[in-house]
């Protein structure tokens, strides 16, 4: 028998469907009848015959017909939204699944699977498992880890010791201790008073990513969680059920409290919970529509280490005790749950798996502009890199060669000026091997923290089943990653700042020889204007946004936590700042394209014309003004699905594997030493 899920107020109702020629009217009355059954004044209804509403999927909001029979519009456990006429939306619903982007829009239950096994994760991967391209399954070595660890902890509850935070209370109430028919609901009070976070949810996609690398740190074994609750939570990331999780509250010490709270509550089957079927609606309701039941905690499942605040005139004996507990037990179920560095790392994966794929792009757009602007290569000659042979200066100047080499890619616009008069380029071109190339160092930097970071047990304490023992430590404090993405952001931000000054270039006439503003009959059209002022208003908002959140440290739990990262906000600032430098960089891409429309009919080097195709693709020609944020979007789209890099890096890769002799290696990480000769002096600046 078909079910559906009905929204009608603050309430979310059951209803059973026996026959599926009944019509979306009827499930409209059928939900308001049981909605007024418990209420005392009928909830304000007076008459159901005559009330008046409207039904709507609660993903993607789409209205029903009332005449539609529900077998032809709904699936089984379809979720719906009952507005009844007059009243607004009820705020208890989220009507439109608040950062929910195109990939979620457009989600297909995938096929394939990744084993994860706490050791073997990139930062690549676990953003694919965010972008839901892929499912979870659990090493067998990863469970036999998992099972020993839970046997130890186990074996401890069963000795019935007074154990601070596992049969006491918290902080305070340390000296009391609580009976074994309460602990469950000791371990489950602990993840509700901690679910105090703040702010918009994370996207699904971001959520998924969270959930992901908490599975993922929890399959080393180290955690002292139960096999059962981590088979629940893959079932639950294979399902698609994520929880609400506000993006603000943690301070990055212990781990990510507030956040991982939030997301082991909804899979307690309390609070919000999102799902493709469901769009945001009660996580008990969700959790059942996808045949799911709540995971039940046992003791040490959640983090006790967090509530351990310091207290005063304790007895000796009981301060002796908790010491030896702290020592040699507590580790062992640890911050299973809700302790570790996850929300940081997950969205440091994608921070810096975005920042690669812009900055590589950068040097792509670029090169484009410089052909554009009538510039030379000679600036990235292999020899003057050699004399200052960084990993990521001297790829970036092989990039330029890759894309400019006018022996291996002819261009129309370069011989158009060979014999010019001018020296040597601005700074904004000449200099892009070395602006670009500490911001590709400090992306391989940043990368290699975080693939240790999603591969690190971060709980406390730690559990040893192979030792017998529990250990407590900071593995849970955040400054590895808080650090590292705020190197990130102020790296990647010059990105930005260096194309903006590019786009000023494009634009002004007197340093570009082109029409200003990149368009015909100036005055009557203002062409790229203002969008080279949205630029400059981005780079401008990148200066704020890259002061280091990580320099500053609160005291929090009554001084417990006297020194904490700040790691979240770290990482949500630095992938504002990727966001931004993505968006600059449409724009210089956009200017580019459209300066070459008053170069034609020459034609610049191949892997260019091919970039310019791409862009054409999606994107027409500036004869006259016209509505230009959806241009700025559709280019930005470009970069994020990394179109322009996969459409250059054919070319990249064969000229560098023509120029490079096979019989001298090459370095794995640059081509600080091998790279090919470099091209002929093809420009004007002789």
């Amino acid at each position: 028998m078909p079910r559906f899920t009905v929204h009608v107020r603050d309430e979310w109702l059951a209803v059973p469907c026996r026959d599926s020629s009944s019509t979306i009217r009827w499930l409209g009355h059928e939900a308001l009848k049981r909605y007024t059954k418990n209420k005392p004044d009928n909830g304000g209804i007076q008459a159901l015959k005559d009330t008046r509403f409207v039904v709507r999927r609660c993903q993607g909001l789409g209205l029903l017909d009332a005449d539609d029979t529900v077998d032809d519009v709904l699936d089984d456990n379809d979720f719906v939204e009952l507005v009844i006429e007059g009243d607004t939306m009820c705020p208890d619903f989220i009507p439109c699944a608040p950062g929910v982007s195109h990939l979620t829009a457009a989600y297909r239950e995938p096929e394939d699977h990744i084993c994860l096994d706490g050791n073997s994760l990139t930062s690549t991967g676990l953003v694919n498992l965010g972008r839901g391209l892929y499912k979870i399954t659990l090493a067998a070595e990863a469970e036999r880890k998992v099972v020993q660890s839970r046997e130890l902890l186990d074996t401890i509850v069963k000795e019935n010791r007074v154990v601070y935070g596992i049969t006491t209370g918290f902080g305070k109430f340390a000296r009391t201790v609580i009976p074994v028919s309460k602990l469950k609901e000791l371990q489950e009070n602990l993840v509700r008073s901690h679910s105090a976070g703040v702010g918009n949810p994370l996207s699904p996609e971001r959520t998924r990513m969270l959930l992901a690398l908490r599975i993922n740190v929890l399959a080393k074994g180290h955690s002292g969680i139960s096999l059962e609750t981590l088979h629940a939570m893959i079932q639950a990331f294979n399902a698609s059920c994520l929880s609400f999780v506000p993006e603000k509250g943690t301070v990055g010490a212990s781990g990510d409290l507030a956040p991982l709270s939030h997301l082991a509550l909804g899979l307690m089957g309390e609070g919000k919970m999102w799902s493709p079927k469901s769009g945001w609606a009660d996580a008990k309701y969700v959790l059942q529509a996808h045949g799911l039941k709540p995971i039940s905690l046992k003791p040490k499942e959640v983090n006790v280490e967090k509530r351990k605040l310091i207290f005063s005139r304790v007895l000796s004996e009981l301060r002796h005790t908790c010491r030896i507990i702290r020592q040699r037990v507590l580790s062992g179920q640890g911050l299973a749950l809700i302790n570790g560095t996850q929300m940081i790392t997950s969205l440091g994966a994608e921070a810096v798996e975005r920042a690669q794929a812009i900055a590589r792009q950068a040097d792509i757009i670029a090169a484009l502009t410089l052909e554009v602007l009538k510039g030379t290569t000679k600036a990235f000659d292999s020899d003057i890199h050699s004399l200052r042979p960084h990993p990521g200066q001297t790829e970036v100047a092989l990039r330029f060669r890759s894309l400019l080499d006018s022996d291996h890619h002819p261009s129309e616009i370069a011989e158009s000026h060979r014999f010019c008069d001018r020296v040597q380029d601005a700074y904004t071109m000449r200099c892009c091997p070395q602006v670009h190339g500490i911001a590709n160092d400090t992306i391989q930097f940043v990368l290699n923290i975080i693939n240790t970071e999603i591969n690190s047990a971060t709980d406390n304490p730690m559990v040893f089943a192979e030792r017998g023992e529990t250990i407590s430590g900071g593995n849970f404090h955040g400054e590895y990653p808080a650090k590292a993405l705020d190197f990130l952001a102020i790296a990647v931000h010059e990105l930005a700042s260096i194309s903006e000054r590019r786009i000023e270039r494009l634009c002004n006439p007197s340093l570009s020889e082109l029409p200003a503003f990149l368009v015909n009959e100036g005055g009557l059209n203002s062409g790229f204007m203002i969008a080279h002022c949205t630029a400059a208003a981005l780079v401008s908002e990148n200066k704020v946004l890259c002061h280091p959140s990580s320099v500053d440290s609160l005291s929090t739990s009554a001084a417990t936590e006297d020194h904490v990262s700040m790691g979240g906000w770290a990482a949500r600032k630095a992938l504002r700042v990727v966001e931004h430098v993505e968006q600059v960089l449409a724009i210089e891409l956009l200017a580019a394209c459209q300066g070459i429309e008053f170069l034609r009919p020459l034609r610049t080097t191949t892997p260019l014309e091919k970039v310019y195709d791409l862009v054409r693709s999606v994107v027409k020609p500036w004869i006259k003004d016209r509505f230009m944020s959806p241009d700025i979007e559709a280019v930005h789209r470009l970069l994020l699905d990394q179109k322009v890099w996969t459409v250059a890096k054919p070319y990249i890769d064969k000229y560098q594997t023509e120029y490079i002799p096979e019989s001298r290696p090459v370095s794995p990480t640059a081509f600080s030493l091998e790279s090919p000769p470099s091209p002929r002096k093809r420009c004007r600046h002789e």
